[in-house]
C-alpha cells in the first residue's frame, strides 16, 4: 500500500501567508517579499510530508488566494474587465481579480465569491463567454513541480478537472451552456499534461469534486468524453481521480468505467461506497483504490480498529498493492499541528488530531495494516484507548440539558402572530422610514482593537481598562453612524473576535485552540470552536454590550447574534450524536439570549445564518430532512421574541433559488442578502417567489477594498426597487465590516445613505 494525501494547508503555521499577502496589498512590502514567504510555505510543506512518510507529495494544492482563482489564471479564464490591467504583473491581475481594483487609472469589479460545496472556505467563480477561449496562461502547476523538485520531492500535480471547472463557473450570457466549452478546453489541459509529461510526472490528481453531486447526462458524457481523451492522449500518465465530500451516488458506474489509474473515495463522508464498488460487476481489476479514511473536514482522531475493518474487508476482492491509504479530502480544513496547542486540556486533547497528526495517522494506518507492524502496535493501543476514552467521558453529556431537547414541542417553533401583523406594530413602534438603513453588525476592527484583545488576554492590560477602551469603541462607532444618518444602528462588535468564536467562548460544551487557524477566503482566516459536548449558555452572552450601546442613542440598536446553525457549521462538530440534536442545543441557548435582550430594551435583534445554505447535503434528496431541522432551530432562537420586536437574519454568498420556500419558512422579520457581485441577480429568486417579509439586498461589497459610488448603489437599489414594493426594501452591505479600513467605510457609508434618502425624496415627491 501507498500514502498520498489531497491537499495541504497553506496558510502557514502562523498565519505567515495571511500576513505576508496584507503587507503586499498595503504596499508595504515587495512582490518578492511575498513570493519568498510562499516560497518557504510550500518547502516545509513538502519536506514535512516527505520527512512523516507520505509516498505521493501534493504540489500546486497552495494557493495565494484561492485554488479555482488559480485553475482560471492557469487556464487563461480571464474576463474582459480585466485585459486593461498589466498581464505581465500575475499577482497583480490575480488579486484584481479576486478582490478588484480601484485606483486612479483603473476600476474593476471582483469577480463574484461563493461556497465550496458544503465546507466554509470561499472561491473565485469563474465567468464564462459564449465563444470563450482558454489559452495556458500562467505556468503555477508547472513552476510548483519544478519547485519541489529543487527540494527533492517528486510531487503529484493537482488541478481542477475540466468538467468541474465549468460546473463551478458561471455564463455571463444567455444562449449557451457552459459544458460546450468543453471542446475549447481540453487542448489547454492536454498542453498542461504534454508540459507535465516532459518533465517526468508519474500521477497528476483530477479534483473531480462534481461527481459528488446530482449532475446531469450531459455532465456525465463530458466526463467520460474528458478522461477516454487523455487517457488515448496520454497513455503513460497515471490520473488519480479525487471526488470528495460525499459517496459518487449516482456516478458510481460512470466514475468505475473511466481509463484513470486510482479511483479516490472519501470513506468519511460515504464509508458504505466500499460495499457498493465490492459488490458491483463494473469494477475494473486494473484500477486501484485511494481510501480516504482520514477525516480531512474535522479535528477527530481516526479509530484505526475501524478503518482497519474498512482496510480487510476491501482487501477481499482488491490487493493491498492496488490500494492508497489517504486523507478523505484535502487538509485545507483543519489546522497545521495539534502539537502546538498548550492550553487544551489533556482529556479532550487526546481526542484531536490536526493536519499533521492526519499525516501521521495515514502512515500509521498503512503500517499497521501490513504484517510486519510491530513498530506501530503501541500506536493502535493509545487509539483504542482514546477513542474509548471518548466514548465514556463524563465532560460531554449533560442530562438538563439533553431532557431540554427532548421536552422541545411545536409551540418553541413559532412566533405569536402572523408576519403582516408583527410588520404592523414593528412600524409602530420602530418608526422607521422608507428605505432603512443599516449595516449587518460589524466594524472595522483596527490593529488597535487586534491589540487590546491580545494584551488582555495576555493579562498586559486589565479588564476594567479593556472595558474602558471597548466602551468608547463604541461610542466613536454610535456617533458616527448617527452623524451620516443611518436609520438603524449596531454597536460594532469591537469586542468579539469572531461571530462563532465569540459565542463558543461563553457557551458550555465548546473549547478552544490558540492555533486552530483555517482558511476561509483568501487572507481571511477563521479559528473554529471545538464543539465536544452539550451546549448550554452559562450568562448572558451580549446584553451588556448591547444595551450599553443603546443607552447611548435614541435611534434603534441591533442586538446582534450568530444564528444556530452556523455556530454548528463553522465550528469542529461533535461526531458522536446527529448534527440536529447539537443544533437544538445551540438554538436554546440562542433563544435564552434573544429573551434577555428583549427584556433589556433591544427592540432589533439579528440572528446571523450565513452558513443556511452551505450546510445543504449534495445529493437533492437529503436535502428536506437537512432543511426540515436547520430551519426549526432558527425558529426556536427567534420565536420566543414578542410581536413587536423585529428579528432579522442575514445570508450572504448563497444561491437561493431552489430553496426560497424554506428561508420563508424562517419567517424572519428582515433578511439581509448579498447582491452585489451578482448585481442583483441574487434577488431574482425572492422575487420569483413572492417572497412576504422584508428584505435588505446588499448594495456594498465589502470583501473588496472599493469603495462604492453613489451611482453604483443608486442603480443596484433601482433594480430592486423595480420588483419589490417599495415598503419592504432596506438598505445594507452585503456583510459586516469587520475586514475594511475605516476610511473605505465611512466613504462608502455615506453614499449608501445618501442614495437612501435620494429614493426616500423620490417617493414623498411621487405619492
Amino acid at each position: 500500500m501507498k500514502t498520498t494525501i489531497l491537499g495541504y494547508p497553506r496558510i502557514g503555521k502562523t498565519r505567515e501567508l495571511k500576513k505576508a499577502c496584507e503587507q503586499y496589498w498595503a504596499g508595504k512590502t515587495t512582490e518578492t517579499d511575498l513570493i519568498n514567504t510562499a516560497s518557504n510555505i510550500k518547502k516545509d510543506n513538502w519536506l514535512n510530508q516527505q520527512q512523516i512518510g507520505i509516498d505521493s507529495i501534493p504540489s500546486n494544492d497552495f494557493s495565494f488566494y484561492d485554488q479555482v482563482l488559480d485553475t482560471c489564471l492557469t487556464l487563461g479564464c480571464i474576463p474582459e474587465r480585466f485585459k486593461k490591467i498589466n498581464h505581465n504583473n500575475l499577482l497583480n491581475l490575480y488579486f484584481a481579480m479576486a478582490r478588484g481594483l480601484q485606483n486612479d487609472h483603473i476600476d474593476v469589479t471582483a469577480m463574484e465569491m461563493t461556497k465550496w460545496f458544503d465546507t466554509n472556505y470561499h472561491y473565485i467563480v469563474p465567468e464564462f463567454e459564449k465563444n470563450q477561449s482558454f489559452s495556458f496562461f500562467s505556468k503555477k502547476i508547472i513552476d510548483e513541480y519544478k519547485e519541489a523538485l529543487s527540494h527533492g520531492v517528486k510531487t503529484k500535480p493537482v488541478i481542477i478537472a475540466p468538467v468541474t471547472f465549468l460546473l463551478l463557473g458561471k455564463e455571463k450570457e444567455t444562449g449557451f451552456d457552459k459544458l460546450d466549452l468543453l471542446e475549447n478546453l481540453l487542448p489547454v489541459y492536454f498542453e498542461i499534461l504534454d508540459e507535465l509529461s516532459k518533465l517526468g510526472v508519474e500521477y497528476i490528481q483530477f479534483d473531480e469534486p462534481c461527481l459528488a453531486l446530482d449532475i446531469t447526462t450531459k455532465a456525465q458524457d463530458a466526463i467520460t468524453y474528458t478522461y477516454k481523451a487523455i487517457s488515448e492522449k496520454f497513455p503513460h500518465l497515471k490520473i488519480f481521480l479525487a471526488n470528495y465530500f460525499d459517496c459518487y451516488g449516482n456516478n458510481l458506474n460512470l466514475a468505475l468505467n473511466l481509463p484513470v489509474h486510482t479511483l479516490h473515495l472519501d470513506l468519511v463522508r460515504c464509508s458504505l461506497q466500499i460495499d457498493d464498488i465490492l459488490h458491483t460487476e463494473n469494477f475494473n481489476p486494473k484500477t486501484h483504490i485511494s481510501l480516504g479514511l482520514v477525516d480531512g473536514r474535522n479535528i477527530w482522531i481516526n479509530n484505526f480498529e475501524d478503518s482497519l475493518k474498512i482496510i480487510d474487508k476491501i482487501t477481499t476482492k482488491i490487493p493491498a498493492d492496488k490500494l492508497w491509504i489517504a486523507t478523505s479530502c484535502s487538509l485545507l480544513h483543519v489546522p497545521y499541528d495539534l502539537n502546538s496547542e498548550k492550553n487544551i486540556q489533556p482529556d479532550i486533547k487526546q481526542w484531536l488530531a490536526f493536519a499533521q497528526q492526519k499525516l501521521e495517522e495515514v502512515v500509521a494506518i498503512k503500517h499497521l495494516a501490513s504484517a510486519d507492524n510491530n513498530d506501530f502496535v503501541y500506536l493502535f493501543e493509545e487509539n483504542k484507548l482514546a477513542n474509548i476514552n471518548k466514548s465514556k467521558s463524563k465532560i460531554i453529556h449533560n442530562s438538563n440539558v439533553k431532557n431540554r431537547v427532548n421536552n422541545l414541542s411545536a409551540s418553541y417553533s413559532e412566533r405569536n402572530s402572523t408576519f403582516k401583523i408583527r410588520q404592523a406594530k414593528q412600524k409602530h413602534s420602530l418608526k422607521l422610514p422608507l428605505f432603512p438603513t443599516t449595516t449587518i453588525g460589524s466594524f472595522p476592527q483596527t490593529k488597535e482593537v487586534r491589540n487590546w484583545r491580545l494584551q488582555h488576554k495576555k493579562g498586559q492590560l486589565s479588564t476594567e481598562n479593556y472595558n474602558k477602551n471597548i466602551a468608547e469603541e463604541i461610542e466613536k462607532s454610535i456617533r458616527f453612524q448617527e452623524h451620516i444618518g443611518l436609520d438603524v444602528l449596531v454597536h460594532g462588535e469591537f469586542e468579539r473576535n469572531d461571530m462563532v468564536e465569540y459565542f463558543g467562548e461563553r457557551l458550555n460544551g465548546f473549547v478552544f485552540s490558540d492555533f486552530g487557524w483555517v482558511q476561509s477566503y483568501g487572507s481571511r482566516c477563521v479559528k473554529p470552536p471545538i464543539l465536544f459536548g452539550d451546549v448550554s449558555r452559562k450568562e448572558p452572552l451580549t446584553v451588556a454590550w448591547s444595551t450599553y450601546a443603546q443607552s447611548l442613542t435614541p435611534l434603534p440598536v441591533k442586538g446582534m447574534l450568530t444564528g444556530p446553525v452556523t455556530i454548528l457549521q463553522w465550528s469542529f462538530v461533535r461526531n458522536d450524536q446527529p448534527r440536529a440534536t447539537t443544533c437544538n442545543q445551540i438554538a436554546l441557548a440562542i433563544r435564552d439570549e434573544v429573551a434577555d435582550l428583549e427584556a433589556n430594551g433591544i427592540k432589533i435583534i439579528q440572528i446571523d445564518e450565513p452558513a443556511i445554505r452551505e450546510g445543504l447535503p449534495l445529493r437533492k434528496n437529503e436535502w428536506q430532512h437537512y432543511l426540515n431541522w436547520a430551519i426549526n432551530a432558527f425558529k426556536i432562537s427567534a420565536s420566543v421574541a414578542k410581536d413587536e420586536t423585529q428579528i432579522h437574519t442575514h445570508m450572504c454568498y448563497s444561491e437561493f433559488n431552489d430553496i426560497i420556500e424554506d428561508i420563508a419558512k424562517m419567517d424572519a422579520d428582515v433578511i439581509t442578502i448579498e447582491t452585489s457581485r451578482s448585481e442583483m441577480e441574487l434577488l431574482d429568486a425572492f422575487v420569483n417567489f413572492k417572497y412576504p417579509n422584508e428584505i435588505g439586498p446588499g448594495v456594498y461589497d465589502i470583501h473588496s477594498p472599493r469603495v462604492p459610488t453613489v451611482t453604483e448603489i443608486e442603480i443596484l437599489l433601482n433594480k430592486a426597487k423595480e420588483v419589490l414594493p417599495k415598503e419592504h426594501i432596506w438598505v445594507n452591505p452585503d456583510c459586516g465590516l469587520k475586514t475594511r479600513h475605516w476610511l473605505e467605510t465611512k466613504t462608502a457609508l455615506k453614499n449608501l445613505v445618501f442614495v437612501a434618502k435620494k429614493l426616500r425624496e423620490e417617493a414623498l415627491q411621487l405619492a
